[in-house]
């Protein structure tokens, strides 16, 4: 059966027949790049969806690990704004073009990255620590230490 009545179309489909059908594709009219053109918009949204970023709280810290592979230290950027959110950013190169290269494949996004996050008040900002091993980045960010109340034994008179 079609998504998509054959009226609207122009084409005919068969119910019976299931590689007659007309399937509806909603990406049909985007300009997505083919594998002859590189759109630097493309890589760079790519790159940015692409920055996998993982954030564990522990009872001692705030921990974010982030896979960057191919990334020099040097390319990446680790700042806090306004005393409570971390931004981790960078930019990943594209290789140099040759006019008589012929691409069959681009899976490996290039271009710029930001990722942005709020934490909590537990969290010690003038205390962040960034490294970099291997292409993933860790970022320790260590909690403000919860005073525990104090108790005090009263002695019961009577």
């Amino acid at each position: 059966m079609s998504l998509i009545p054959s009226w609207f179309t122009g084409q005919r489909s068969n119910v019976f027949d299931p590689f007659s059908l007309d399937l509806w594709d909603p990406f049909k009219d985007f300009p997505f790049p083919n594998s002859n053109s590189l759109s630097t918009n493309f890589r760079e949204n790519s790159a940015f969806v692409n920055t996998r970023i993982d954030w564990k709280e522990t009872p001692e810290a705030h921990v974010f690990k982030a896979d960057l592979p191919g990334l020099k230290k040097e390319e990446v950027k680790v700042e806090v704004e306004d005393d409570r959110v971390l931004l981790i950013s960078g930019e990943r190169n594209v290789s140099k073009e040759d006019k008589n290269d012929t691409w069959h494949r681009v899976e490996r996004s290039s271009g710029k990255f930001l990722r942005r996050f709020r934490l909590p008040d537990n969290a010690r900002m003038d205390q962040v620590k960034a490294s970099m091993e291997n292409g993933v980045l860790t970022v320790t960010i260590p909690k403000v230490e919860e005073k525990k109340p104090e108790v005090k034994a009263i002695e019961i008179s009577g």
